[in-house]
């Protein structure tokens, strides 16, 4: 018997950080994130995205229509009905965070119907996914970073992330206090949220060499795929970026290019489980690994299907938003993720008090 989506239900929740945060070149106090319902057949599957508010109008208004009433187990006519219904109204940025959110949740009402962990609907390579613990922002002075970091190994992460290129000029301390504090066996990585220019990000790349960073995370913009050609050619530390890819169409221009050692994507952006398996697919083709940017507990089960996993980011916003919102959040053990294979779909639930509670 066919089950039709009966509905799509959609709800915004607003979380202030713990204090200011800010990386190279963006500063912010809280964080978004739109959450979709799907509903068919007595199953409901859910997705979100983090992005502003306004990707909710986008779903009740554009795109819930054209996919009430398709049958929940074909996911790719769903896509194709939102794609079409997006087209005028501009389908990178919002309209693409927009479309994640509500793939994820019918993959995961799909999974649901089935029985099955998304992980095992889209066909597990791995039990356990790598992991990095990703924070250490610009806005943490050096005992802050140095404490933050000293926890997570701690905690058993085998590879950390910190932030840069707010003050470029203090970069070099940040990095070697961040390796004085986890240690020679830890992996150390870098991000500069595009803020450097080409010459002074291969200028960097070869002052941190000492502290044996070894991943280069959008050194500059990642529309300068000219340059981020250049540092890939030239730095001895793995280049990566992507995470700003909304379709196929964006990574494609990055792989073809040479641009990276390593692409990015993720599926809360990137047009969700469907995007992000196209994204895994070019990077095959390419003879390239894949790592998946934030929203851990969404990407754990999408990367236990990757072909060719770098990792998985753990970012420290959105695990801790994650672990609020929901229940069935998955827990890192000695720097991996495990997905459950007792728990359909993501194995995720909404909490409504807490999601009522920062309602935007």
């Amino acid at each position: 018997m066919v089950s039709r989506i009966e509905r799509l239900d959609v709800q915004v929740a607003k979380i202030p950080t713990p204090a200011p945060e800010s990386d190279g070149t963006a500063e912010w106090s809280s964080t978004t994130i739109v959450i979709v319902h799907a509903s068919a057949g007595g199953a409901t599957g859910l997705g979100y995205s983090y992005v502003d508010a306004a990707a909710a109008a986008v779903i009740r208004d554009v795109l819930a229509e054209p996919v009430v009433g398709v049958d929940a187990m074909a996911t790719a006519q769903a896509m194709e009905r939102m794609l079409v219904a997006i087209r005028n109204h501009g389908r990178a940025g919002i309209g693409a965070c927009a479309i994640s959110a509500v793939d994820i949740a019918l993959w995961d009402l799909k999974a649901r119907l089935l029985g099955v962990p998304l992980a095992a609907l889209l066909g597990v390579v791995r039990d356990r996914v790598p992991v990095y613990a990703s924070g250490g922002f610009t806005s943490s002075g050096l005992d802050a970073l140095a404490d933050e970091l000293a926890a997570y190994v701690a905690a058993g992460h085998r590879r950390v992330k910190i932030k840069i290129g707010r003050e470029p000029e203090h970069d070099v301390d940040r990095v070697r206090v961040a390796r004085d504090a986890i240690g020679p066996d830890v992996e150390l990585m870098v991000d500069a949220n595009g803020a450097y220019m080409r010459k002074q990000a291969l200028e960097m790349a070869e002052a941190f060499a000492p502290y044996r960073v070894c991943y280069f995370e959008e050194p500059v913009s990642s529309d300068d795929l000219e340059g981020l050609r250049l540092l890939r050619d030239r730095a001895s530390i793995a280049i990566a970026a992507g995470e700003y890819g909304y379709d196929a169409f964006y990574f494609r221009r990055m792989l073809e290019a040479g641009a990276v050692d390593i692409l990015q994507a993720d599926a809360t952006r990137c047009l969700g489980v469907t995007g992000f398996l196209q994204a895994d697919a070019l990077a095959v083709a390419h003879a390239l690994p894949l790592s998946s940017h934030c929203g851990p507990s969404i990407h754990a089960h999408l990367d236990a299907a990757v072909t060719k996993l770098a990792h998985l980011e753990y970012f420290r916003d959105h695990a801790r938003l994650e672990h609020l919102l929901f229940d069935g959040v998955l827990e890192p053990v000695a720097g991996e993720l495990t997905w459950d294979p007792r728990a359909a779909g993501l194995g995720l639930t909404l909490r409504a008090r807490e999601a009522r509670r920062f309602a935007a």
